[in-house]
């Protein structure tokens, strides 16, 4: 099946065929994968649960461990902790009724804006690292804002740090996330500089005595990925979150690979899925095929200002009829212009990720026409 559309400024029609790749796949089992979730949300900006919870079964059934409540989630951009609370109850007590992977995201983001004491901070993160273990879902200690601007060295981020590792009770996976995501999390470990960062790093995982499962890069800097990657110690997994380079990250060297941790997988989901079973048959020509064509989707969806990639997330899911609205919780789907998301339309085409092309052409024309209303 075939559809076709004009895009504006294009002098010829975009053409959307349906892709082949299976409506369901079994979880990898040479890489471990987690797809960031986003959150759908109705016309007034308003959580919608159904969907929101249906994407999550959508990437359960292609294999993939859902991250939730992540930035991809809009913490800090629109989604509260307390609607964060709830999300991770529901998507957690979902995930134990099919018996599928997830890991939730404990943050600050219930304390405000600008510089905290440091017991005020160890104790946000507790409320919610709390509230994690008690759902039965994996740990992923996400950057602070909060600690982030109230620092003064690499001491201090390895004392907040070392007492949430002591009150886990389950080993955890940690997240760098980089000043591309969110420019209030520059200079995070105590350092401007990635080595001397890294190094806080580094010490943190030795201090924990095996409280740390994995580390999330989100650094933009595969070389940097690479590097660090090759320095954890035996046991602790590297999981890309470099949303520009991780075909090559997961496809991985001679020196080994990264696992991944992305919001990505959230826009590609379907070609992801079948690259990573090519992956598990030792199929490196079968994962270039499928993966290969998603990576210059990705770069547009997260090009700078890269903190608005939610927006392309959540188009994608309503062209692909995983939600029944493009809206976003705080109005956040106007972030990007509609040059943008044509051209997000035209990569997503040539990748394979319109499930359905009817659908796809006519959303796409839909929010075309609006445009031209307004």
């Amino acid at each position: 099946m075939t559809a076709q559309v004009r895009l504006p400024g294009r002098p010829e029609p975009v053409i959307v065929t349906r892709p082949a790749w299976a409506d369901s796949h079994r979880q990898p089992v040479s890489r471990r994968v987690y797809a960031a979730a986003h959150v759908a949300a109705t016309p007034g900006g308003e959580i919608d649960w159904a969907a929101t919870l249906a994407f999550r079964e959508y990437l359960w059934e292609h294999g993939f461990a859902v991250a939730e409540a992540m930035d991809t989630s809009q913490r800090g951009m629109g989604l509260s902790w307390p609607q964060a609370r709830i999300l991770i109850l529901r998507s957690a007590a979902r995930a134990a009724e099919l018996r599928t992977p997830i890991a939730c995201g404990a943050g600050t983001d219930q304390l405000g804006s600008g510089p905290h004491p440091l017991p005020d901070i160890i104790s946000a993160y507790t409320e919610q690292l709390t509230t994690v273990q008690d759902a039965g879902a994996e740990i992923i200690l996400m950057a602070s804002r909060a600690l982030a601007a109230s620092t003064r060295s690499r001491d201090d981020y390895l004392g907040v740090y070392g007492e949430l590792l002591a009150r886990a009770r389950q080993p955890v996976i940690l997240h760098w996330l980089g000043g591309a995501f969110d420019p209030a999390l520059r200079g995070y470990w105590g350092a401007a500089e990635f080595g001397a960062a890294a190094d806080t790093v580094l010490e943190l995982i030795r201090r924990g005595e095996g409280k740390v499962s994995g580390l999330k890069l989100s650094l933009l800097n595969a070389g940097h990925e690479i590097t660090l990657r090759r320095q954890l110690p035996p046991g602790v997994r590297m999981y890309t979150g470099d949303d520009f380079n991780y075909a090559d990250l997961i496809r991985g060297d001679e020196r080994g690979h990264s696992d991944a941790l992305l919001g990505t997988f959230a826009a590609i989901t379907a070609p992801a899925a079948a690259a990573l079973q090519a992956l598990d048959r030792g199929d490196l020509d079968g994962y270039d095929a499928a993966m290969g064509p998603t990576v210059e989707l990705s770069r547009v969806i997260f090009e700078a200002p890269t903190y608005y990639y939610k927006v392309g997330v959540a188009f994608l899911a309503w062209l692909n009829g995983l939600q029944p609205w493009f809206s976003m919780v705080d109005g956040l789907e106007t972030r990007r212009s509609a040059e943008h998301l044509c051209r997000v339309f035209e990569l997503a085409a040539a990748a394979g990720v319109l499930r359905d092309p009817e659908l796809a052409v006519g959303r796409m024309t839909q929010y075309l026409n609006q445009g031209a209303q307004t």
